[in-house]
């Protein structure tokens, strides 16, 4: 039996068999190079070349942000051991800002909400308070609720839209009781932070945003 000599995969994706070449397919068949079409691996070559960029990129984001915290964490403790007190709000909110005050480094907490088994009960007197008032129902209260209980992929619903209906003024009682009852199934379970980089070119411009986040980029 010939013995197989399988050469490391190539960071183009080609592997060495016995000296020819091959790709995996995406059902892991074994296809001879030869036989791939030449704008297959064009394309193949550009997606690996974005891919390795964005793993380096997402690792240099990760050091930076270990390096941040780490960093904020020191002066903190210097304050702490000179003042006898951290910096930051009463969540830990804080900004940091230079002596010139154009660049800044906002750090934010946002509490992370889960609504308990009440919320159902708020739906249910919502939607008799819409089946009652029917066509007088404004088109803007229906649409609101709708998106407000419209669970996503997660099985969440929208978070916003449902703190959107407490700020609603109607003076029905059961209405009253559904914003009482969603009030009541809100929970906190922890908190994510966040934190935002500001610059600005002189003392009287607005702060512009230092964009990380690739979508906003």
């Amino acid at each position: 039996m010939e013995a197989v000599i399988l050469e490391p995969t190539r960071t183009d994706g080609v592997m060495v068999i016995n000296g020819r070449e091959w790709m995996e397919d995406a059902k892991g068949n074994l296809v001879p190079l030869a036989n791939v079409k030449p704008e297959d691996k064009l394309q193949d070559e550009t997606v690996r070349k974005i891919i390795g960029f964005a793993k380096d990129l997402s690792a240099q984001i990760a050091r930076f942000k270990r390096h941040t915290v780490a960093d904020l964490a020191s002066l903190n403790a210097i304050y702490e051991q000179e003042y006898g007190q951290t910096l930051g709000g009463k969540k830990g909110n804080t900004t940091y800002m230079t002596i010139d005050g154009r660049m800044r480094v906002v750090v934010q907490f946002a509490d992370q909400v889960t609504f308990g088994p009440q919320i159902h009960v708020a739906k249910s007197l919502i939607d008799e308070c819409l089946t009652e008032w029917a066509a007088e129902a404004r088109p803007e209260i229906q649409a609101i609720v709708t998106r407000a209980f419209n669970t996503d992929k997660e099985g969440q619903i929208n978070k916003s839209e449902i703190f959107m209906l407490l700020r609603l003024d109607i003076a029905d009682a059961r209405w009253q009781r559904a914003m009482d009852a969603i009030r009541d199934s809100i929970r906190v379970t922890g908190a994510k932070g966040y934190i935002r980089f500001y610059e600005r070119e002189n003392p009287n411009d607005e702060p512009v945003a230092i964009t990380i986040d690739l979508a906003k980029a």
